[in-house]
């Protein structure tokens, strides 16, 4: 004969469960290098922010090994504002010049040490740096369809010893989207890009994209067509066949180029909803997009 529970004893039971479900991810993933992007509505929405800095730190609480790496568009746009000057863009990336370049930094800084305080508050070491810091992120001058937009970089090389130093010293490192060039001038980096090419760098074993959309579509205005995981090669095909267009488009490259790179599993989650990242690493199944190479084989949990 079955037990009778009460109503405080089934939501517990219930409670036991999801951690349950969630031990078999942990076991896999203890100790991995998790790579979060962290931008979009979820860096101006107070509530959201610190319910993923909650996240992340519970991932480094229970083994992971995360790294974030952070943008700020919307707050250097508004900083920019403040001086009088218009943000200008070119086929999505922004203008910079030298005082824009100043203001971005000045801000992104400020972003950083903002998150390296709610990390800390919630018993976590964390550090603050930029690309700049131990030659984090090397680049070159980038061009948008020929054209000389200013101080943006597009990473040449990346140096991680500074990231596997803080990680090996148990510290979550906080990462702005700068680097220099080869003459130490400093370039603002689209964060997209620059989360890829630090999670290839240390082989993560994930990379995490917090976006403005569920993840991805075959068809953006079908909410059947939901693509909860696909290969590198099907994603190369959409690409290729033009069914992906606007601001998915270089998110998706970056996807591809991040799993080619060695990254084990690359997703696209929407950052609006809170917990997603938890809801995609801890429950069978999952929340988001999931990019993985072609033939490879699935933990058993996935």
């Amino acid at each position: 004969m079955e037990p009778h529970l009460n109503r405080e004893q089934t939501e517990a039971q219930q409670k036991a469960q999801v951690l349950i479900e969630a031990l078999p991810y942990i076991q896999r993933f203890n100790r991995k290098i998790v790579v979060v992007k962290y931008g979009g509505s979820a860096m101006s929405d107070e509530a959201l922010q610190r319910s993923v800095i909650k996240d992340v730190t519970l991932l480094k609480l229970v083994g992971f090994k995360p790294i974030i790496v952070h943008g700020g568009g919307k707050e250097i746009s508004r900083w920019v504002g403040k001086t009088g000057k218009e943000a200008r863009f070119v086929n999505g990336l922004r203008v910079t010049d030298k005082e824009t370049m100043e203001i971005a930094e000045m801000v992104l800084g400020r972003v950083s040490k903002d998150l390296v305080r709610m990390v800390e508050e919630l018993g976590v070491k964390a550090v603050g740096i930029s690309g700049k810091d131990g030659r984090l992120l090397q680049v070159k001058k980038r061009l948008s369809g020929g054209q000389d937009i200013g101080y943006v970089g597009e990473v040449t090389d990346v140096d991680p010893k500074i990231l596997y130093d803080l990680l090996e010293r148990d510290y979550l490192p906080i990462v702005a989207p700068v680097g220099m060039d080869d003459s130490f001038d400093t370039y603002n980096i689209n964060a997209d890009e620059a989360a890829c090419a630090i999670a290839r760098s240390v082989m993560a074993d994930k990379l995490v994209y917090l976006t403005d959309i569920a993840g991805l579509y075959r068809d953006i205005n079908d909410p059947s067509s939901f693509v909860s995981r696909i290969t590198v090669s099907e994603a190369e095909k959409m690409i290729s066949g033009g069914l992906i267009g606007g601001g998915m488009l270089p998110k998706l490259s970056n996807c591809t180029d991040a799993v080619r790179g060695g990254v084990h599993r690359v997703h696209i989650l929407d950052g609006r909803v809170p917990h997603s990242m938890l809801l995609e690493f801890f429950t069978n199944k999952g929340f988001g997009t999931m990019f993985y190479r072609d033939g490879d084989a699935f933990f058993e949990a996935e």
